[in-house]
């Protein structure tokens, strides 16, 4: 028996404590588990594949990051709100149509991509004020943007495509190898959009507060933050990303054709999601969202080179997301208890 007085041992360490304390920290940190996917997606696409690692397909994979990417940081943005975008790609579609057709005709270039870049931006304004101001869905604003956006890049081009013949307006198509990959000038510029914002999302006052109007709006009321002029800002600032995007989709394409990018809405909010940020808003990273674009763009060329359909290339996209959602829900019930 143990003397009175006398204290009992320290008990050691619970077996596997340490192992979940850390699966709980890279659950909970958002970058963690899509570098992980991405780290992991690579690994087995080159031991599986002889082409994936070759420099032209890196250099590929790159490119095709660089207009998903750009329209995802902008989704980013608006999904950290608690709302969605569902018409980023045709808002793109129309800016590109807008400054190669112009040049076309004979216009100034300069003038061309500063006309397609304000179009791109009133559009996203549009957007802002019928959510901010009237207080209706983004799911059903951006819907019907996205109609009919579509159909005034149409009734624009008369259904045509035009080549794009100004320097300034393939510029981002151009840039420099690297170890043998092209890496274009629209990478370095992707990659300086999303250091931008990464700090004015960390450090600055408008990133809190759309941190804060995410979370928990009236809260952000309460506290002092003008919650409608935050959305506002946040659609306006989306729709000059969407109409970067175009100019640097002018460099990835040899036309403006009305027909691009159909899917692009749906594909910048799979890397969003993939990337950790959260449909619920408030929670997430831009740095998680690049990731989540060269997810992607990883899957679709490692499947692509393994032989595998597309159709199954759709399927493990559309896995990734409902599991990146479900892990998303799990997290914030947990964190409310």
């Amino acid at each position: 028996m143990r003397s009175p007085g006398t204290t009992s041992p320290t008990a050691g360490p619970e077996p596997g404590a340490a192992l979940r304390e850390a699966l709980r920290y890279a659950l909970r940190t958002p970058t963690v588990g899509p570098l992980t996917a991405l780290a992991v997606a690579v690994l087995v696409f080159s031991l599986t594949t002889d082409t994936f690692m070759t420099p032209g397909n890196l250099s590929l994979v790159l490119q095709q990051t660089i207009v998903i990417g750009t329209l995802a940081l902008g989704q980013s943005l608006i999904i950290l709100t608690a709302g969605i975008d569902l018409a980023n790609g045709a808002i793109t579609v129309l800016g590109t149509i807008v400054m190669a057709k112009l040049v076309f005709e004979g216009g100034n270039p300069a003038a061309a991509l500063l006309l397609g870049l304000v179009v791109a931006t009133l559009l996203g304004l549009v957007n802002g004020l019928l959510v901010a101001r009237l207080g209706l869905p983004p799911f059903i604003v951006t819907l019907g943007a996205l109609s009919v956006v579509y159909a005034t890049s149409r009734l624009y081009s008369d259904s045509r495509s035009y080549p794009v013949t100004s320097d300034l307006l393939d510029f981002w198509g151009h840039g420099v190898h690297l170890g043998g990959v092209l890496v274009t000038w629209g990478t370095f510029l992707l990659l300086g959009l999303y250091a931008y914002f990464w700090y004015v999302l960390g450090k600055t006052g408008w990133g809190r507060h759309i941190y804060a109007v995410g979370n928990a709006p009236e809260s952000a009321r309460l506290t002092g933050i003008n919650v409608r002029r935050t959305i506002l800002s946040v659609y306006v600032v989306a729709g000059l990303l969407y109409g970067i995007a175009a100019w640097q989709a002018l460099g990835r394409i040899p036309n403006a054709d009305p027909n691009a990018y159909q899917t692009a809405n749906l594909e910048s909010i799979t890397a969003v999601v993939i990337g950790g940020t959260s449909l619920f808003g408030g929670r997430g990273s831009v740095v998680g969202t690049l990731i989540g674009a060269l997810i992607v763009n990883v899957l679709r060329s490692g499947l692509t080179q393994a032989g595998i359909d597309s159709l199954y290339q759709d399927v493990a996209t559309g896995t990734l997301v409902v599991v990146a959602v479900g892990v998303d829900k799990v997290l914030r019930r947990g964190d409310t208890r």
